[in-house]
């Protein structure tokens, strides 16, 4: 049934209308953020809250960086994002090559299940062996300790989404290549890897995020500032008896910073790896 240009012109708006709505609730956490930040401390802790700075400072965001140790938790997360980033992308492209072109041997089966089981256990149970572990490892007050902790849980996943996008791959290229006299590791890296871009994207910015966002075990396992990452040395404005919320927000605003320019900048390269993936028939 065919329907008029009124009807089509308003369920259009009200399409409009209902997208911006939800945009303006997920965006509003992040936007109150940022105000707060802005504020002056007095209009801060006013009993009736605005929306509206009236008179927008940057004292918290210089408080934030000069008077506190915000500088070495940033770094500190950066280092053990990117390490963990790269070797679950080391560890799951040879995984995820490893379920999908080799499913008919047995182990591998059993492998992939085991993987996926372990993604039904919640981090809180593995909590007190892991620390336990480190413990007795030394491994306390250590980069290690997180980026073997942030490694195990991520690569399950990260192996599963590339053993998905492993097969769609036609075998054809792979067999074309073996006949050029290509071996198994210069396949995946010559042919395999350049056409799985987005799911290489896709991957590295959930393993970033992870590592980015935790926060338990990188409050239990690291004691000192000196090695703290960015989310815990955040819940470090939060006092016992009073919360310092503008440099509470101001830090958050700055951790929130680097995720968002990160989408924005692989949101580009994930359109052009999906067009430089696409195989010509």
């Amino acid at each position: 049934m065919l329907m008029s240009k009124q009807k089509q012109l308003f369920f259009q708006i009200l399409t409009y209308v209902v997208l911006l709505g939800f945009s303006f609730y997920c965006l509003f956490p992040f936007l109150w953020m940022v105000v707060t930040a802005l504020k002056p401390t007095d209009q801060i802790r006013t009993i009736t809250p605005s929306f509206i700075v009236a008179h927008p400072t940057m004292e918290h965001f210089i408080n934030v960086i000069t008077q506190s140790k915000f500088l070495t938790y940033f770094r500190n997360s950066i280092f053990v994002s990117v390490v963990v980033t790269a070797l679950s992308l080391m560890i799951s492209i040879f995984a995820g090559y490893a379920l999908s072109r080799f499913i008919r041997f047995r182990g591998v089966k059993l492998f992939s299940v085991a993987m996926l089981l372990s993604q039904m256990i919640p981090g809180v149970l593995l909590l007190i062996p892991l620390y336990l572990t480190m413990k007795d490892l030394g491994l306390i007050n250590t980069y290690t300790s997180l980026i073997l902790a942030y490694t195990t849980f991520t690569v399950p996943l990260c192996t599963f989404m590339m053993k998905g996008f492993f097969d769609s791959i036609p075998m054809d290229m792979e067999e074309a290549a073996e006949i050029d006299g290509c071996s198994r590791v210069s396949l995946i890296f010559r042919i395999l890897l350049p056409v799985s871009l987005p799911s290489m994207i896709a991957a590295g910015m959930f393993a970033f995020l992870n590592s980015w966002n935790e926060f338990m075990f990188g409050f239990v396992f690291i004691n000192d500032d000196e090695h703290r990452t960015l989310t815990p040395g955040i819940y470090l404005f939060k006092g016992l008896f009073q919360t310092d919320w503008g440099s509470l927000m101001a830090s958050s605003v700055l951790s929130v910073l680097p995720v968002v320019l990160m989408f924005v900048f692989m949101q580009r390269f994930l359109v052009e790896g999906m067009t430089a993936g696409s195989v010509k028939g």
